[in-house]
């Protein structure tokens, strides 16, 4: 969860395509941000006029008619080679190791390693007009859930980089301490080559129709671990750490209620494995489960111990991982996910659909589990 200051945005002025309260710091450093290379959306130029004016279009309907969903985040473009991009504002005292720890696993050597699935900082600005405020640069990703996943192959896939990511950052001597569902983004370029609308991600970049895609199997993808600010990176020789509880968006965590300092590298565990047996295995009244995960039961019980010290560790967790995923059959990573809140209808067709393209997996020898490596 991206970690802010900042108030809710006003519904009447969202409702309205009106500039928010806070989308006001953007507008004001549009140019000063145009003069180091980076573009905003028209949205926030000084002189911006709401295109959907004397149109008869509502403002929905038109590109620059929403902001985004998240007042510390906002889109943008790097003018020098059209790269879009993922603009986020924090505050240094209060997250005073966020830029440190994204910039350690963004530098070289680190960065080149294959197993890092940390988000790339590409850059560190700091408002001229406010030394404790700093802008991160990084590339434009999308929820690691959507579009939703096809095959059972491309969820194992998915389990497998975040869990190599969670355990790369432990090697590290960095404690994530908020690994959870908002917290892990995808690179989608490859899904949508077209593109899609920053802030309505179901839309075109023109919002004039539905941004088409491809499956994770047809262009695999490639996730990342995201916002680094509670995270903590302790010298190896002060390991097992003992850290003041700090709850970031799982607030289930089991030694948050019974004690008032923990070992943050069995929360990461346990915040991972509460994911998988969240939005994979079980869901609940507002998420639905998805099914053909049911392998994973064992390892996520194991994961979200009460006791953090009967937890393996991230090490561990992939062995048994590793394991796991030698012992499933193309068939069974070639099956089709279903969600349970899908009505019949919809799962009818799209069993159909999926079928189709199994069909021609199957005769090109596409893998079952797309890597992008």
């Amino acid at each position: 969860m991206v970690a802010s200051d900042s108030q809710p945005t006003e519904p009447v002025k969202v409702l309205s395509g009106q500039l928010t309260r806070l989308e006001i710091f953007w507008r004001d450093h549009y140019d000063w941000l145009l003069g180091r290379g980076y573009q905003l959306r028209t949205r926030y130029r000084p002189d911006w006029k709401p295109s959907w004016e004397g149109t008869g279009k509502l403002s929905i309907q038109c590109a620059d008619g929403s902001g985004p969903q998240h007042p510390s985040t906002m889109a943008a473009q790097r003018i020098s080679d059209g790269e879009l991009l993922t603009f986020k504002r924090i505050s240094k005292s209060r997250f005073p190791c966020e830029i440190d720890i994204g910039q350690y696993f963004s530098s070289p050597p680190v960065c080149n390693d294959p197993r890092n699935h940390c988000v790339p900082i590409y850059d560190v600005l700091q408002i001229p007009d406010d030394d404790d405020t700093h802008i991160l640069v990084m590339p434009r990703l999308r929820e690691y859930h959507d579009p939703r996943f096809d095959t059972v192959g491309e969820g194992v896939e998915f389990f497998r980089q975040i869990f190599e990511g969670l355990t790369f950052m432990h090697k590290h001597d960095v404690a994530h301490r908020d690994a959870t569902h908002m917290n892990i983004m995808m690179d989608a370029r490859l899904l949508y080559p077209d593109g899609y609308h920053p802030f309505l991600p179901w839309r075109t970049p023109d919002m004039s129709g539905y941004a088409k895609h491809f499956t994770r199997t047809q262009r695999p993808v490639k996730y990342f671990l995201v916002d680094f600010g509670l995270s903590r990176k302790y010298a190896p020789e002060d390991r097992p750490p003992v850290e003041p509880i700090i709850a970031g968006g799982d607030k289930s965590v089991p030694e948050f209620a019974t004690a008032d300092a923990c070992d943050p590298f069995p929360v990461d565990v346990y915040t991972l494995g509460n994911l998988i047996k969240m939005y994979f295995l079980d869901g609940d009244e507002f998420t639905s489960s998805r099914s053909g995960f049911e392998f994973m039961r064992p390892l996520v019980t194991d994961m979200t111990q009460a006791d953090p010290s009967k937890r393996p560790t991230m090490d561990e967790a992939v062995e048994r991982f590793e394991t796991i995923m030698k012992g499933l059959s193309s068939w069974k990573l070639r099956s089709r996910v279903v969600k349970s809140k899908d009505s019949y209808f919809m799962g009818f067709f799209r069993s159909i659909r999926h079928w189709r393209r199994r069909i021609v997996f199957i005769a090109k020898r596409v893998p079952p589990i797309p890597s992008p490596n």
